[in-house]
């Protein structure tokens, strides 16, 4: 999109680097336009409020008082920047720019009880927090978990095998600037009656990734309702239980994003899309009734659908896309299907006759962009990614021993008690916290190593060249060396 000409004498190299919005540095807000390429300049108006025009009255003040002093300047640039950057580096799609926990307090899990002082869910019961555990394990939960808002939770930090949320599931009604990664949320026979494992009525500018979402009474992660800006990416959602076994209902009001995930032993809805979609690089596997249900409504809905890998498992299954109709506007393309379950991976692109009825957008909607994978090498990326970054426990393990078998393994599943799974695993790790003398969520080693003191607490909120707290690289370290070494 072409950006608005500027008129203003002022030359950009008067502007204070750590002032230039990130987006001018070809980080910032971009809308998705296929094929994906580099970063271009964004629109007018930008997700997240910073227009063209306010950047121009921003500069033609900034020629006009010359004279404005260093420490302002820097104070100004502090917030620009610090509104501005993703959740993490990764972070993409509708929810890239949730804040989290981001310069709040920092509450550290310290037992796997279900209630009281030190347990998971005194942790999120109040907001601007992030979360971070001095255990590992399973937490057996009774009561639904509730999040609170401007919520961050760092599974990544679990010491051993991670963490295992498991009993009756987890809301994230209102829980607005959520950023959740790097945990298990296993519901199970004995949670509430009708009710999903994951699930959002309400609420905006969540992300989530690298999770593991099992075992939904109703839906497995499902969103419905005034929802909007949302994010689901490096996550297993799977094994919803029968009689109803769905991966889940996405029929929100706003933007949801479904990047390379995994959709594994759902009966149906893998998923069932209502409203404004971007499905990109997603496997699923070893359906029945239906993989992407294309909306069956008489609503608008509107998604980019590219780059998936649908793999037929033992299961009886229906066609890929199936249930659409002409309120349904879709842009697709090289989304494949092995349906052959001969232990290989040799599918095919989709026809466009394949798709039913629907109407066809010969671009892509103006949705947020990054790199897209091909379908094999998304294959490859799931195999290797999904789920917590600590050693998979046998759910995951089984699942994607499922997947690998490439039509061999699998089954739709209505009690996790019986075979495969038979049971939640309880961990048997003997890892323990690194030692972390001002309780601010970074371990004492780490803050020498980066010149802060161990200390000091405050210290964690100090932001680094890219903007992020002194915590947030921290926690964004932990996934980008495990991920290093895969």
């Amino acid at each position: 999109m072409k950006r608005e000409t500027n008129d203003v004498s002022c030359s950009g190299a008067d502007i204070p680097v750590c002032f230039v919005p990130t987006f001018l540095s070809g980080r910032g807000v971009t809308r998705q336009a296929y094929p994906f390429t580099a970063t271009e300049t964004p629109p007018r108006e930008n997700k997240i409020g910073f227009s063209w025009r306010s950047w121009r009255a921003w500069r033609t003040w900034r020629c006009l008082d010359a004279k404005l002093s260093a420490a302002a300047i820097l104070l100004l640039s502090s917030t620009a920047a610090f509104a501005q950057i993703k959740a993490f580096p990764g972070a993409e799609g509708f929810g890239q720019y949730a804040t989290g926990g981001r310069g709040g307090e920092v509450y550290i899990v310290t037992n796997l009880n279900d209630t009281g002082p030190g347990s998971f869910r005194d942790a999120i019961s109040q907001p601007k927090r992030t979360v971070v555990f001095a255990v590992s394990g399973v937490i057996r939960t009774g009561k639904r978990l509730i999040v609170s808002p401007d919520i961050t939770i760092a599974g990544q930090t679990a010491p051993g095998e991670g963490i295992t949320i498991y009993g009756n599931g987890m809301s994230f009604t209102n829980a607005n600037n959520t950023i959740c990664r790097g945990i298990r949320v296993r519901m199970g026979v004995n949670g509430d009656k009708g009710a999903d494992c994951v699930s959002i009525a309400t609420g905006s500018n969540m992300i989530f990734d690298r999770m593991s979402v099992t075992w939904g009474r109703d839906e497995t992660f499902s969103m419905s309702g005034e929802v909007k800006d949302i994010t689901v990416q490096n996550t297993i959602i799977g094994q919803g239980l029968h009689s109803h076994s769905c991966g889940g209902l996405v029929q929100t009001t706003g933007g949801v994003s479904l990047l390379r995930n995994l959709y594994i032993d759902n009966h149906t809805r893998n998923p069932k899309v209502k409203g404004l979609n971007q499905f990109v690089n997603n496997v699923v596997y070893n359906w029945e009734v239906g993989a992407y249900i294309l909306g069956d409504s008489a609503g608008i809905s509107r998604a980019n659908v590219v780059g998936n890998y649908f793999i037929n498992g033992p299961s009886k299954s229906a066609a890929p896309f199936t249930r659409g109709n002409e309120n349904f506007h879709i842009y697709a393309d090289q989304n494949w299907h092995d349906s052959n379950r001969n232990g290989q991976l040799d599918g095919a692109v989709i026809p466009q006759a394949e798709y039913g009825v629907v109407s066809w957008e010969a671009q892509p909607h103006d949705y947020p962009r990054f790199e897209v994978l091909s379908p094999a090498d998304a294959y490859a990326h799931v195999i290797a990614h999904v789920g917590p970054i600590q050693p998979r426990d046998a759910v995951d393990s089984r699942l994607i021993e499922e997947l690998k078998s490439l039509g061999k393994l699998g089954q739709i599943i209505a009690n996790e008690n019986d075979a495969p799974n038979n049971g939640v695993t309880l961990s048997t790790s003997t890892a323990s916290a690194a030692k972390d003398s001002d309780a601010d969520g970074m371990p004492d080693d780490w803050e020498v190593a980066h010149k802060l003191n161990p200390n000091d607490p405050a210290d964690r909120n100090l932001t680094n060249a890219e903007g992020y707290t002194r915590l947030e690289e921290y926690l964004n370290e932990l996934i980008e060396k495990a991920e290093a070494k895969k």
